[in-house]
């Protein structure tokens, strides 16, 4: 322990004595607005008529710390948090507390989720200091911005044996007033440590990329699986931690599992993903009466959630249930994937286009309020027989899983087992279930509802525009094409500047901060998807101008990998570049993801040359805990697919007429000259990539595009096409039935006919290849690519 810490653990020792004398605040009037009523943040402004003399993150309260030689208090939560609002309604609305903060402190209040930054670098000096972390995150930092003590939520008073913020807010004053050198020093070592840490791997040094690196994280997420109810971050010795979705493990672990082989041998690792998406399914982290997932568990079977509500969550999980679809063909998934769309459609997307950022965890000042229930509300609204039944899938036939006795809805068996119970089908049962939900959910909303977040953040939009884009390339659903593309479009049109530079968030008709690598990451992935779902140019031209300035704002061109902040972003106490997967994917994960697809779909290796270092800067840390970044592992891979497996080019084999990297065209004509009026036969030989195949023609799917052959050319015409017969396949993503497909090569007969007034002498044929590449788990644009042949006309011999 530092010597701060024990001062200050010292003087909260001797203050607790006193603090349990004291009288209860009076009745609290309301304050007038602070500054924070000019912010457009619904977490800044629930705290602007708090008695508290908050500034916003900002120049004009460091200045002011400065010039009056104060500590500043740095809180910092964000709308969902629960205990967030705990803490605004103890603490920070006490007229004696508020007071205390006034006369001696200069108080900041920062939504996380505005300012990643600034909570990026102080939460990682909170778990530096004490080795846990949390929101509401409380800091005491110098006039410059140097943490020296920290903390989570405080009760208002001492409880309990825990000492509480009033007595906290005397001991840091005491100890600014009488420890001074101390505090000076243990932010000067805090601020060293920081930093170190968050540029630990530029210190780590190097490792070669290799497919056993990509390969390494399937061990190590094997070895923190719960083998009873799924999910990762399993310990035996601590087996009741809360428990997260963590999206990203899964979309690395199906990755593998397509890697490995047949989708009709379940590998162990797909074995993994699906007790964990059946658990998570089943459990009460899913909303079973609007759809969509709340935040995390507080129970490792997944039973009792953590009641907020986040778009990034739901635009991952999402994305997950596609990929589960794709790979096994299991409907269930399918309909997961499409009862989130049904919740975000219904609550989190703007009437402008754009997506919300979250539902609270609270109504009426109490977690969860809004959805649980009792078994007396349920007889009421459904009546004793169908109340039953509902009781009896729901799992309300046990104890209470919650507070009050109330119940937090799940499935506790499987929806099969519980129609043999009930001596009907599961599909019988189902139609029944419809209807009783849809009766409750009717009362639901009635409910006083909790708040809604509904401020649009560009990282977070992207992340729903590409889940939304992979709904539409899976499930064949127009209307999630226009999803996606509305949302692009509105922040393509509100939130960039003229400079073609993006803006973090937008809220009431106003766009403002600066964005983050996150931001231009995860728009750009997003577009990238839209991208291979529709084929539309317009969206890679996009994906590439915002790759473009995300190079040049972000990237480091001396050690690799791509900075958080940009270049000209304000100066903080250190500038991270962090390679770790949490809740939401690593930023330099996915931009690793995004300059590989670019470099596929363009063909430009100067994509995939700047992924290739961003991923070695960080190899080390991968070689040293790849479950920390499994989304960057899949960057490996399809980094190493790019690169043929071993670092090669893009493109690999003869030198081709037209090549985009995964599909290469040749041509010949059984002629060197031909005599006007005559036939010729031509040769089109298209050569497609290991991985990846093209649809044949005909497809054998309307929904598809078939590879076709056109000719443009001055004095000939095309008489007849012969396209070779193609390998009939089920692919998950095509529905049902069988589609016909050309992998490795596929050579097309062309007749063509030369005019009888063709010019004579040499001409040029140029004949337009139009096809669409794909590989098991993403399509690339269609593309036409365009093949020149010499013939003479006049003069015939023989080839």
């Amino acid at each position: 322990m530092s010597p701060t810490r024990l001062a200050l653990c010292g003087l909260l020792v001797c203050l607790c004595a006193t603090a349990h004398a004291e009288d209860p605040p009076k009745a609290k009037p309301v304050a007038r607005a602070n500054r924070l009523a000019k912010e457009t943040s619904p977490y800044l402004l629930l705290h602007a008529h708090n008695p508290v003399d908050w500034y916003p993150w900002g120049a004009e309260a460091f200045a002011k710390a400065k010039a009056e030689g104060k500590p500043i208090f740095l809180s910092i939560g964000y709308s969902a948090c629960y205990w967030c609002h705990v803490m605004e309604r103890e603490s920070f609305s006490d007229p004696a507390i508020a007071k205390a903060l006034n006369e001696n402190f200069i108080c900041i209040k920062v939504d996380r989720e505005e300012r990643p930054d600034v909570d990026q670098l102080y939460m990682t000096a909170l778990q530096v200091f004490s080795g846990s972390g949390g929101w509401p995150m409380s800091m005491f930092l110098m006039p410059d911005g140097r943490p020296f003590f920290g903390g989570t939520y405080f009760p208002p008073h001492d409880r309990e044996g825990n000492s509480g913020f009033d007595s906290l807010l005397k001991a840091v004053h005491t100890a600014w007033r009488d420890k001074h050198d101390l505090l000076e020093r243990d932010a000067a070592n805090l601020t060293e440590v920081v930093k170190k840490t968050v540029d630990r791997t530029s210190a780590l040094g190097r490792v070669t990329l290799t497919r056993e690196l990509s390969t390494s994280g399937v061990k190590e997420l094997a070895d923190q699986y719960d083998p009873d109810f799924g999910g990762f971050g399993f310990n035996p010795a601590r087996p009741n931690r809360p428990k997260f979705p963590e999206p990203v493990n899964l979309v690395y672990l199906l990755d593998q599992d397509r890697r490995e082989g047949a989708a009709t041998a379940p590998s162990e690792v797909r074995k993994q993903v699906l007790t964990t998406l059946d658990r998570m399914a089943r459990g009460g982290i899913r909303d079973h009466l609007a759809g969509g997932y709340h935040r995390y568990s507080t129970k490792r079977d997944w039973s009792v959630p953590h009641f907020e509500k986040m778009l990034y969550d739901n635009a991952q999980l999402a994305t997950v249930h596609l990929l589960a679809f794709e790979r096994t063909g299991d409907p269930r998934w399918r309909t997961e994937a499409e009862a989130t769309f049904a919740f975000v459609a219904q609550s989190l997307t703007s009437p402008e286009g754009g997506f919300y950022s979250a539902l609270d965890a609270e109504s009426e000042a109490e977690e969860g309020q809004s959805y649980v229930w009792t078994r007396n509300e349920l007889t009421r609204v459904l009546g004793d027989a169908d109340a039953a039944t509902f009781r009896l899938v729901y799992g309300l036939d046990g104890p209470p899983n919650f507070e009050k006795g109330r119940y937090v809805l799940l499935e506790p068996k499987s929806r099969g087992d519980v129609a043999i119970d009930l001596g009907m089908s599961a599909q019988t049962l189902e139609s029944k279930l419809v209807s009783l939900r849809r009766k409750l959910l009717d009362v639901r909303d009635r409910r006083p509802a909790p708040l809604l977040d509904d401020k649009v953040i560009t990282a977070w939009n992207g992340l729903m525009i590409a889940a939304y884009a992979d709904g539409f390339r899976v499930l064949k659903g127009p209307k999630y094409r226009e999803v996606a593309s509305r949302a692009a479009d509105f922040l393509l049109a509100k939130l960039r500047t003229p400079e073609g530079r993006l803006l973090r968030t937008y809220r009431v008709g106003q766009a403002k901060l600066a964005a983050y690598l996150e931001d231009y990451a995860f728009l750009a992935h997003g577009l990238l998807r839209l991208h291979a779902a529709t084929g539309d140019p317009k969206r890679l031209a996009q994906a590439k101008a915002l790759t473009d300035r995300m190079i040049a704002d972000f990237g480091d061109p001396k050690d690799g990998g791509l900075f958080y902040t940009a270049g000209d972003h304000e100066s903080l106490l250190a500038r991270p570049k962090d390679p770790f997967d949490n809740a939401l994917p690593g930023a330099n994960s996915v931009a690793i993801r995004v300059l590989v697809a670019l470099g596929v779909a363009t063909g430009d290796r100067t994509y995939l040359d700047h992924a290739g270092r961003a991923l070695d800067a960080f190899s080390a840390s991968l070689a040293r805990s790849p479950s920390n970044s499994p989304l960057m592992l899949v960057a490996l891979d399809e980094y190493l697919d790019a690169r043929g497996g071993k670092g090669g080019d893009i493109a690999s084999g003869k030198p081709a007429a037209k090549s985009q990297g995964i599909v290469t065209v040749t041509g010949t004509v059984g002629a060197i000259a031909v005599e006007p009026g005559e036939s010729f036969e031509a040769s089109i030989t298209v050569s497609i990539r290991e991985g990846f195949h093209i649809y044949a023609n005909p497809a054998g799917s309307d929904d598809i595009i078939p590879t076709s052959v056109t000719l443009t050319a001055k004095g000939f015409k095309l008489e007849s096409v012969a396209y070779p017969k193609g390998i009939e396949k089920t692919l998950a993503a095509s529905g049902p039935g069988k589609v016909s497909l050309y992998e490795t090569t596929a050579t097309i007969k062309a007749r063509v006919l030369a005019d009888p007034k063709a010019p004579p002498g040499a001409n040029r044929l140029t004949f337009k290849v139009r096809s669409q590449a794909c590989n098991d788990r993403f399509c690339l644009a269609p593309e036409t690519l365009e093949v020149p042949i010499e013939i003479k006309v006049g003069g015939v011999s023989s080839k």
